[in-house]
């Protein structure tokens, strides 16, 4: 391959065809999308949603791209919101190795292309797997533990590039085309973890969706950018963002290991890093009866970096905090044995019982023998007995993960309410069956939720319209 390292990440991005991916990498693809749009109808309880919502229909006045879960909004309008409602509750997909989220910035301009302009669900699984694999190779790349040092926050960072792969591939980009996409997509790279706390770390997503869509389209204008923005010396990005990264990650095996398959998925909302825990959580609860009035004390260890973002807040405040919380989700999973987004609403969070256990019933700490998500979970009871659980692998990554019918199953969840069943059926088997999808306006018309039409109550878009 050419030593350019962005030019040959374009050149595969531009190439690859649906007989390239390995049956597994495209069963992959179907599941992360079916979550992507469990989440985004999940999305609709986002505490933010409404704000996203009016900034989206203020982008432009048309109405070519549907909304999922609502109405129709423009090109950009659509790619914003639908990449906001992919992460407003906190339970979207994460790259574990540079924990980025990678479906907010990738799926939503390419559903929103793909139905503009009619192609197939081949077209929309391929554009898929190319915006999710560029988006992971460039995080490789980056040399994450460097890029994380300097404040960098990866779905703002890397999302543009898997965003422009995805939309330059429906478009049919040449390797040149794609390759200056490319260095306009860095052009835009953006976000820090300044915003930690706040729901603006979620806008970094959105924001890495249009980012990465304005880029396509422009170099789909022939708009002169440069073809080598990853390793550039002056200004690229593995040397201005990291200490000089590590290039060769980027190509090495491309097209025949797949680091798409390391995209890990959520079973249970609340925050990726702490998922460890919720699985030694889980794991303990299905084996033992536990009475929670009976403990005595939760004791979690977690990595220090798990600690340092999760672990510090045992008297949270709202919605975003409870979901961040390793304290709060700790104690609602002991006291509630679920944890669905109805954990997640005031009428359970502000319970003074539950608040009362994650301040005084959990304990958190950092181990420094954990590494990445790893955990260990310690239930001691009244009479003394302590049961223990340690999670290597959460459940939902690449080497513990979901089944298709789990996937299924959070998508119905979520979906009821927004989509009438007959969509929600249809969106189902229309993803199992996507390379034989003749048109993705047929899933976006499901997606639209046509049961809020029928019931009469004009859709958030269309009513702002």
């Amino acid at each position: 391959m050419s030593q350019n390292v962005t030019e040959a990440l374009a050149g595969f991005a531009s190439g690859l065809q649906y007989d390239d991916l390995p049956d597994r990498v495209r069963d992959h693809c179907k599941n992360v999308l079916l979550d992507t749009l469990a989440c985004a109808v999940a999305g609709h309880r986002g505490e933010e949603t409404e704000q996203l919502a009016a900034l989206a229909s203020g982008l432009a006045q048309s109405s070519e791209s549907s909304v999922i879960g609502d109405d129709r909004l423009s090109l950009a309008g659509a790619t914003v919101l639908n990449g906001y409602l992919v992460t407003a509750v906190t339970m979207c997909d994460i790259h574990r190795s540079t924990l980025t989220h990678v479906t907010p910035e990738v799926i939503p301009p390419a559903l929103a292309v793909a139905e503009r302009d009619g192609l197939s669900g081949r077209d929309l699984l391929v554009a898929v797997a190319a915006g999710c694999e560029v988006t992971t190779r460039v995080g490789v790349g980056a040399n994450y533990p460097a890029m994380r040092a300097r404040g960098w926050h990866g779905p703002g960072v890397l999302g543009p590039f898997g965003a422009a792969a995805a939309v330059g591939r429906l478009r049919r980009f040449d390797t040149e085309t794609m390759a200056k996409a490319f260095g306009l997509a860095g052009s835009q790279a953006a976000g820090t973890f300044a915003a930690w706390g706040t729901p603006t770390v979620k806008f970094h997503q959105c924001r890495g969706a249009l980012s990465g869509l304005m880029a396509a389209l422009l170099a789909e204008q022939k708009f002169l950018a440069t073809r080598e923005f990853l390793t550039a010396k002056d200004g690229g990005l593995f040397n201005t963002y990291s200490d000089g990264g590590k290039p060769e990650a980027v190509t090495a095996d491309l097209g025949k290991r797949w680091e798409l398959e390391q995209i890990a998925l959520r079973l249970w909302p609340s925050a990726s890093s702490i998922q460890g825990m919720n699985t030694a959580m889980f794991g303990l609860i299905e084996q033992h009866k536990i009475d929670p009035d009976k403990v005595k004390k939760v004791r979690v260890a977690l990595s220090q970096t798990v600690f340092d973002l999760h672990g510090k807040l045992a008297r949270y405040k709202a919605k975003f905090d409870a979901l961040i919380s390793g304290h709060y989700t700790a104690a609602v999973i002991l006291h509630d044995q679920e944890l669905t987004l109805g954990q997640f609403e005031p009428a359970r969070y502000d319970d003074p019982k539950l608040r009362r256990a994650a301040a005084e019933q959990v304990e958190l700490r950092a181990d420094a023998a954990l590494s990445g998500v790893q955990a260990v979970v310690d239930i001691e009871q009244a009479d003394g007995t302590v049961l223990t659980a340690r999670c290597e692998h959460p459940r939902g990554s690449f080497e513990n993960p979901l089944s298709r019918a789990q996937v299924e199953s959070k998508f119905r969840t979520y979906a009821e309410g927004v989509l009438s069943p007959a969509a929600v059926a249809g969106t189902i088997e229309a993803i199992d069956k996507l390379e034989h999808l003749g048109s993705v306006r047929k899933l976006m018309d499901m997606l639209r939720g046509a049961s809020r039409d029928q019931a009469g109550r004009a859709p958030r878009a269309a009513a702002r319209g």
